[in-house]
């Protein structure tokens, strides 16, 4: 498994879509900067901005990040090759999200200096103290990644469609199912049952996690409520691809 995890990081980080992808959204921010430099107080910008991005890096870095590991072994036909020289099924599912984690991590590990970077290079020096504020929005995003990562894999290998399984990626990663749920929920009915629902949803999950981070609320029931959320879904990949037979 651990040749393949290597085999997985030579093959994306050789891939030049991934740089020029990356590249133009590094370019048009820089733009961005640019055109709003000497407005005054950066500080608040550049949160405002951290806070405004947050909600599309989901979709922006994670969807990149879930077609590279997840779809494109499904387009070229892979899996039954890999399967044929002894990796499971179950190691399959858990060495993609493997590699999701460890690139997102990266990825959104490198956001926040690159912002703060951007600003300071247009705007002068801005407050380390910013930093705070823009690693946990980019960690909520990438919590987010990682949770719809999981959460598509079980479409992706349930019915082996590459293009089912985006489809489902990004209208989780844009909030689209989670507004219709969120809708669901508040009905009279339902919220007098199980009031507070939403709350639950992974948007509202990692906003806890975020607000414990940064005004110190509690966060193991957040982190465990995660945690559940990303095992239910690897164990339901697993499941589901287990049960289906291998296209060729």
């Amino acid at each position: 498994m651990f040749n393949y995890l290597l085999g997985e990081a030579y093959r994306v980080l050789r891939k030049k879509s991934m740089y020029i992808y990356f590249g133009s959204f590094a370019l048009l921010y820089l733009l961005l900067v640019f055109i709003r430099s000497g407005m005054g107080n950066e500080a608040t910008q550049i949160k405002q901005d951290a806070e405004t991005l947050a909600a599309f890096f989901p979709a922006v870095v994670g969807g990149y990040l879930f077609a590279a590991f997840y779809t494109d072994d499904l387009n070229a036909k892979n899996l039954t090759t890999l399967i044929g020289f002894g990796l499971g099924k179950t190691k399959i599912i858990i060495a993609k999200l493997i590699m999701v984690i460890i690139f997102g991590v990266l990825i959104f590990a490198l956001i926040p200096v690159f912002m703060w970077a951007a600003f300071s290079v247009f705007n002068g020096a801005v407050p380390l103290e910013a930093f705070s504020t823009l690693y946990a929005w980019a960690l909520k995003a990438l919590l987010e990644a990682i949770a719809f990562s999981a959460v598509s894999a079980i479409i992706v290998y349930g019915l082996q469609r590459a293009t089912f399984g985006m489809v489902t990626y990004l209208l989780l990663s844009l909030g689209v199912i989670g507004q219709l749920l969120a809708a669901l929920f508040s009905w009279d009915l339902i919220n007098s049952i199980a009031p507070n629902l939403s709350e639950h949803l992974m948007s509202g999950i990692t906003i806890r996690i975020i607000l414990g981070m940064l005004v110190g609320e509690p966060l193991i029931l957040p982190i465990v409520e995660y945690l559940i959320y990303v095992a239910i879904a690897v164990a339901l990949s697993v499941l589901a691809f287990k049960k289906k037979e291998l296209e060729f």
